[in-house]
């Protein structure tokens, strides 16, 4: 991610089963670092040092980050400063796992 300016959409590839079934292991995800923060929002978020996907889940003046698999803790984070970055589409090889979350 790197090599992208700070303001251009980048794609990454989902590792594990947090997100499933909505964002399976292995499918692409694009994202935009200036995307729109909406409750509910699926997110890039540095959390621990490491580089996650999960649901924005805002409560008053707390950010939280929620897997869709239960087995997942839901995390808190500090504000937006820890999001990279908002999904605004999931890649598939076939146009049906395609799909846009503008």
């Amino acid at each position: 991610m790197s090599s992208c300016a700070g303001n251009e959409p980048f794609a990454l590839q989902v590792l594990g089963n947090s997100m499933a079934p909505e964002f399976p292991d292995g499918c692409v995800i694009v994202s935009e670092p200036v995307g729109r923060l909406q409750n509910g929002s699926f997110v890039i978020a540095e959390h621990g040092g490491e580089v996650i996907l999960r649901q924005l889940d805002r409560d008053n003046d707390r950010w939280y980050l929620k897997a869709l698999n239960a087995s997942y803790p839901v995390l808190e984070i500090t504000g937006p400063q820890d999001i990279m970055g908002v999904v605004i589409q999931r890649a598939g090889h076939k146009r049906a796992d395609r799909k846009s979350y503008l």
